[in-house]
């Protein structure tokens, strides 16, 4: 019998920029294990274009993605949530989310850099690869099989990452 993906919520404040690149690439590297979905605490109502073109020079999907509430996700049982920014971490998150495994892998948001294109690109280019080194190490775990408690510190350890 096949399991069930797990569903992953990734929440940042804006969600509009790290929470969606790391949604994408939870969805590449997890097919089967993930199904990720990427929410705000206080949504900006509209995607980076600088994480959508990250996206595109690494093959990634760039449609589909919304900057939403994680309000919007109440009715779908989330199995790990992670925060990608500072701010959403130390926010109070709903109450629904409260049987999900969480976990924070803080990375510094490439939306607020100022600089030439080649500078912005190249911080895009940086918290992506965080991102996709972590999301990797993710999916080498045998969460499946794991304890809350053992998901909760790898999952937390995996935010350490650089």
């Amino acid at each position: 019998m096949t399991q069930k993906p797990y569903n992953v919520l990734v929440v940042c404040t804006g969600n509009s920029c790290r929470s969606v690149m790391t949604e994408a690439l939870l969805n590449h590297y997890g097919q089967g294990r993930i199904k990720a979905y990427s929410a705000g605490s206080h949504p900006i109502g509209k995607i980076n274009e600088g994480a959508l073109a990250t996206l595109k020079r690494h093959g990634l999907p760039t449609e589909g993605y919304q900057s939403q509430s994680w309000e919007d996700f109440e009715a779908i049982p989330m199995d790990i949530v992670i925060t990608v920014c500072d701010n959403a971490a130390g926010e109070t998150c709903p109450a629904y989310l409260g049987q999900a495994v969480r976990a924070h892998w803080g990375v510094s948001d490439p939306g607020h850099v100022e600089g030439t294109e080649m500078e912005k690109i190249t911080a895009f280019e940086k918290t992506f690869a965080i991102l996709e080194q972590r999301v990797k190490h993710m999916m080498t775990l045998p969460f499946e099989e794991m304890s809350e408690q053992a998901l909760t510190e790898k999952h937390n350890d995996i935010g350490k990452i650089q």
